[in-house]
């Protein structure tokens, strides 16, 4: 029987596996969660770097004092992203949920970035 840690990396895989046959040389936009912060950031996977970031642990929103565990804070995460990658030139993307369901946090994150204009 396998643990959770490996059914959570076998979920990871399986998505993102699916993900890179549909991406078409777009970028990605990776979620990851823990139970304290939530973190984002959107990868040209063709070159192996990160065009744009933003996580609860920034410094402009780890200073208003709020908390990244819930779905406010996950809001303004993929709003700032969005914002970021725009910036750097960046319109659409490939959602990349990990393993994570797309509910909750994730959900909202992604809400955000396309409300902020990321198209995916």
């Amino acid at each position: 029987m396998l643990s959770a840690k490996q059914m959570f990396e076998r979920r990871r895989m399986r998505n993102r596996a699916g993900l890179k046959k549909n991406a078409s040389g777009q970028p990605r936009l990776s979620v990851h969660r823990s139970s304290r912060h939530i973190y984002a950031q959107i990868i040209d996977d063709a070159s192996g770097i990160t065009l744009a970031s933003a996580s609860s642990l920034d410094a402009g929103f780890k200073s208003a004092g709020k908390t990244g565990a819930d779905k406010a804070a996950a809001s303004e995460i993929g709003k700032a992203v969005a914002e970021r990658a725009i910036e750097k030139g960046v319109q659409a993307v490939v959602f990349d949920r990990g393993g994570y369901m797309y509910h909750g946090r994730v959900k909202a994150l992604a809400d955000a970035a396309r409300e902020a204009g990321l198209k995916f």
